[in-house]
């Protein structure tokens, strides 16, 4: 049996119980979201007063959850600490969307007096009033729907309030709201080449590139280092995410490194010519004005950096598309104009899309759909399956718009 650890003084300490190099006392708990947190004291008896309000807190926290007084905030909290097993990156993604769109209003609401109709109306004001996606919707109706579940199992409430009300929602706003569609071969083509030749814009070409030449995630991406990078052998290799996680004590969004989204998120990707020439342009740049030299949790050697010598940030890279796609645009409205001819506009396009087109363009060149899922690095075949679906939908449209000239030909 482990021999207990003690202090200066002899006197033998608590798990969660340290006396640091200065002397003074510190205590490490997990706190209901499952961060790691500390208190300090000057001495042990101190530390222990602390500890003893600590537990007062938690008990009374499990006294008005089982009483049903608790809010839907308190509710959440206490769900996010049962769920030991989620990556890091998976409960950034449930804190910043439970925090963004639900914390300040509905959450602040009284557990046991929810109703249907109050998730219901909460919904519609999230689409209605915040302008949200139905996209967006889903993933908020991801965090509350466990959070009602939760109380159920404990016997707080009956039922889930939040049953049926995405499906109802859906139907509402339409059955297509919301969806992300991908970019025509068409426009890829002009959205490339318009970036290619842009006096400003053109330093953007490798990056996009990359992401429509490999189908990662935009934190896959941009968390790439050169050394998983195979030039000998053509491959690329996802073993971990570049992500944004609330600190433990002011829940600012610092940069940190997890892994993939899923298991399946960890795979190779081969390498095409193209993705090759946008690394080896990336390479010779950095031989000129120096590498990025931003160390996260210990990895360095990033690919992608931006003008100060950093990571790029997600919302930097989706605003630049935003601005590009604007851009393109109004110019191709008045060159088309003056060609005589109809324009080729461009739709909203994010770092998601430019996946979605990879994928897209894969299962028209590809009918293994198993091949598809690894690539993508997808958990369910569900989500290749209805990519492959809208892809031959429109091949299939495509084929019958060729067939149809052809016939009209002959009859």
């Amino acid at each position: 049996m482990a021999q207990a650890r003690k202090d200066d003084r002899g006197r033998a300490l608590r798990k969660g119980e340290v006396q640091r190099n200065d002397g003074r006392y510190s205590y490490s708990y997990t706190d209901p979201l499952g961060r790691r947190k500390y208190v300090y004291a000057p001495d042990l008896a101190t530390l222990r007063e602390k500890e003893k309000r600590l537990m007062k807190d938690q008990l009374d926290g499990l006294d008005i959850y089982a009483a049903g007084r608790a809010t839907v905030n308190e509710t959440f909290d206490r769900y996010m600490s049962t769920k030991y097993e989620l990556r890091e990156s998976t409960r950034s993604n449930y804190l910043y969307t439970y925090d963004h769109f639900v914390r300040d209003t509905f959450g602040k609401k009284k557990l046991i007096d929810i109703k249907f109709s109050d998730v219901l109306q909460f919904y519609y004001y999230l689409i209605n009033e915040r302008e949200i996606a139905l996209g967006t919707l889903e993933s908020v109706h991801t965090v509350l729907h466990p959070t009602f579940q939760l109380a159920v199992r404990d016997d707080i409430i009956r039922k889930n309030p939040s049953d049926g009300v995405i499906r109802e929602v859906s139907k509402k706003a339409g059955k297509n709201k919301g969806i992300r569609h991908a970019l025509t071969v068409e426009q890829q083509r002009a959205f490339m080449e318009y970036v290619a030749e842009h006096p400003i814009y053109y330093h953007w070409w490798p990056l996009f590139t990359v992401l429509l030449g490999t189908g990662t995630r935009i934190g896959e991406c941009l968390g790439l280092r050169w050394e998983d990078i195979d030039f000998e052998k053509n491959l690329i290799s996802i073993n971990h995410s570049l992500i944004y996680r609330p600190t433990p004590d002011t829940r600012e969004n610092v940069l940190s490194i997890s892994l993939p989204k899923t298991e399946a998120g960890i795979r190779t990707i081969p390498m095409l010519a193209v993705v090759k020439d946008a690394f080896e342009i990336i390479r010779e740049e950095q031989e000129d004005i120096g590498c990025n030299e931003t160390v996260i949790d210990g990895m360095y050697g990033f690919v992608f950096m931006n003008r100060f010598g950093n990571v790029h940030n997600y919302n930097t890279v989706n605003q630049a598309i935003k601005r590009i796609v604007a851009s393109y645009n109004s110019t191709e409205i008045l060159q088309a104009k003056k060609e005589k001819r109809e324009p080729i506009m461009l739709p909203n396009i994010s770092c998601h899309i430019m996946r979605h087109t990879f994928a897209t363009r894969l299962c028209e060149a590809e009918s293994n759909l198993k091949v598809i899922q690894s690539v993508m690095g997808h958990k369910n075949i569900e989500t290749t399956m209805d990519i492959y679906a809208e892809a031959t939908d429109r091949k299939k449209q495509e084929s019958f718009e060729i067939l149809s000239a052809k016939l009209d030909n002959i009859f």
